[in-house]
Parts: structure tokens; sequence; C-alpha cells
């Protein structure tokens, strides 16, 4: 019956003018399925025309709600999920309304995330709009340097800027203010010039907490933006290099940021002469969580026969695939502490799914070592399970050895 001219007593003209399409359909059906139907075809103010327009509804979203109200099935694809959230939410059919904001959550990343909050706030989604927070907070600087992040609206916008998590630096929403602003100009058709862009931005320019920056930062960035007046750009000037500050409108203090958690799987370090060594050989483990969370890096050990630099690659992998990796350089002081290097982005890692973090170190060989591995950890609300890996050719095992912590958000 579904999509069928066979007996259908109505037929909807779904879409704008000029991409509409009509739309075959039973009464009974859709009453049975939808208050909304219900009230439009058997209510007192019921519509008596075989004919009825809805061009606020996509076609393809439309069909997705016809086909669940006949069939029970649910087909989402990624380009009209919100359209058909838009169209469970406007005809009241609530299991479908959940289906599309769990299929959102599931491919919920830092470039659509800022799309996803303007969307959860209109459709007043609390659980998704908390989801693309955590992912935003976590991975902000990937979130608003994303094509997405140039989509929103205003008030979205304003909203993002005055959040006190973003864990990224002030210059990157800076950035971002401005990227938005130029999309916006394009939008309204208004030539893309700074004042025109100080323009639609309006008080959110006055969000962005220009003073935290360092003096480079804002002389590289801000101060030759053009974007601010040259009175704004001398008095941030003097406020950063003289005794006596001008008062200033733009936010003084840092954001917050995230505070990285630290998952220690060892209960104890050791050294002993000749026992670990680094070789350039690969220390690995594998992990999985019970909830999603953001690796941010690893916590090292480092020499244990006085200070020491090594240079280290960092990886993290799932089912051999790599998410993230890292070249870099640390210093270890001759401690048992552990010393953190991190990824250039947190990474997102998903629940009940095991993922492989890799260490290659090259220095001094000498080391410490973790003993008394545990199995599994639990780290605030997160718990954290823990097996061998066969990527691990230095000895590092569940009970022993390298890569004694992991660093992450949640």
């Amino acid at each position: 019956m579904f999509n069928n001219e066979l007996m259908a007593d109505v037929h909807f003209i779904v879409g704008a003018l000029g991409a509409a399409r009509r739309v075959p359909a039973h009464k009974y059906v859709l009453a049975v399925g939808s208050s909304v139907f219900y009230a439009m075809f058997y209510g007192d103010l019921a519509e008596v025309k075989s004919e009825i327009h809805i061009p606020d509804v996509e076609p393809a979203a439309f069909l997705v709600l016809l086909k669940y109200m006949y069939s029970d099935e649910i087909d989402l694809e990624a380009d009209t999920v919100l359209a058909t959230l838009y169209a469970a939410k406007k005809y009241i059919v609530p299991a479908l309304a959940k289906a599309c904001v769990n299929f959102l959550e599931t491919s919920l990343e830092a470039k659509n995330a800022c799309v996803l909050l303007s969307q959860s706030r209109l459709f007043e989604e609390p659980e998704l709009t908390q989801r693309c927070w955590e992912v935003i907070d976590a991975q902000a600087e990937m979130a608003l340097r994303s094509e997405g992040f140039c989509e929103i609206d205003r008030q979205t916008l304003e909203i993002i800027v005055t959040r006190e998590a973003l864990n990224t630096k002030e210059a990157v929403v800076f950035e971002a203010v401005l990227n938005w602003a130029e999309a916006e100009c394009k939008r309204q058709g208004l030539p893309v010039t700074p004042h025109n862009k100080r323009h639609v931005l309006g008080r959110a320019l006055y969000l962005v907490r220009i003073p935290t920056m360092t003096l480079e930062e804002f002389a590289n960035g801000p101060a030759q933006s053009d974007i601010l007046t040259l009175e704004e750009t001398h008095n941030i000037f003097l406020w950063y290099t003289a005794a006596k500050k001008p008062p200033l409108d733009f936010p003084l203090t840092k954001r917050k940021g995230l505070v990285p958690q630290r998952c220690h799987r060892f209960q104890s370090s050791a050294y002993r002469s000749n026992q670990w060594r680094y070789r350039g050989r690969c220390d690995s483990i594998q992990f999985a969580v019970d909830r999603r969370v953001f690796i941010a890096g690893l916590g090292l050990y480092g020499s244990s026969s006085g200070k020491a630099e090594y240079s280290v690659k960092i990886e993290l992998k799932r089912l051999g695939m790599v998410l993230a990796q890292n070249l870099t350089k640390f210093v270890s002081d001759g401690s048992s502490n552990t010393f953190p290097v991190w990824f250039e982005h947190p990474v997102q890692v998903e629940q009940d799914t095991f993922y492989t973090a890799s260490a290659v170190l090259d220095g001094s060989e000498l080391s410490y070592f973790g003993q008394e591995g545990m199995t599994e950890v639990q780290c605030g609300k997160v718990a954290f399970q823990f097996q061998c890996s066969s990527d691990s050719t230095n000895g590092t095992g569940v009970q022993g050895g390298q890569i004694p912590e992991l660093i992450f958000y949640a």
C-alpha cells in the first residue's frame, strides 16, 4: 500500500514550489500512526480536500515518514536524517524521531557537531545537545575549523563562543568567528569587507576573549584583521604592555577548557639494571572503554639513569587503521614519573570496541617500567579494560611494561 495509488484517498503535494512531489496515501493508516494526521482527517476541523500541500517538508523525508507509518521500517540516510527528524517532530511520531536522534548521535563527529548542535536546539533534543557539546568541547579546534561551523545561525555562534569548556586557543576561536562572518556576508549578499563582517557579527565579536591571547597571537591575528577599530587595537596593545591598563569591551579571563584525566594501569613501577630497554621497538597495549571518551595522549616512562631526551612516535589504531599519530620528543628527569605525549587532536573512542595504543621510543635505553598491571581500571565514570596487543615487540603487556597511562577527556 505504501506510496501506491491503489485506493489512495488523499494526495500530498510535498516540498517547495518547483521541486514538489505528489505522494498518494490513505487517511486511515496515517491517522492511526499520528495524532496530527488524525486531527487533520477526522478532527473537528478536518481537511476535506483530496490534495494537501506541505511546502515545509522535503519529499524524501516525507516518504521515510510514510514508509515507517505503513510498515514500521526506518530507512535513514545522512543527507535526509535532519529533514526526517523535522517531519517526525511535526507529525508527532516519537519512535521515528528517536531513531533519527540515535542515527545522528552515532554519526556525530567534529566536522558536523556545530551544525547538529544548532539543530538539536531547534528540535529541543537535550541528549543530542549534550553529545554535541562533548564533541565540541574536546575537539574544539577541529569543530571550529570545520565547514559546518560556518553554517550555523548567529545565536548558536554566540552560545559556542561563550562556552567556558572550549578546549582550544583563543586565536582559533577568533579565526573561526571571522570565517563565520565571511560566510554570513555571502548569505546576506553583502560584499565581504571588514566593515560588513563586523556588522553581521554584532555583539558576537565582543564575546571573543582577545586579551587572553599571547601578545604574538594578537599581533599576528586580530591586530591585522582590520575588523577592530584603531582605538580597540591601540587599547589592547596598551593592555598587554602598559602598567596602567585601559578598560576593554572584551572578556579578560581565559576559558577553563577541559581538565585531562589519566587512566593509570599499573600499581607500581620499578627499574633494574639491564632490565628494561628501549631499542626502537614497539610497546603496545589494547584497551576498550564502557562509554565514549576522547583520547588526548599517552603517559610514558622515561630514563632510569638520569635526565634524558627521547624521540617518540605514538599511535592510536582501530582494527589496524591508524586514527592518530604523532612524532615528537620529550625529556624525562630521571624520576619514575610519567611524561605526557599528546596527539595533535583528541581522538573520539567509541564504547565496547578495542583500540590499540602504541609507542616507539628512541633514546636512553634503560627505563622505568610498570608492574602489577590491572586488566580493568575505573577512572571516574569510565571503565577501561586492557588486553595484550600482538603489535607489542618490546615486552609491554597487561601485567607490565610501558604505556602506563592513557590521557583522555570524558
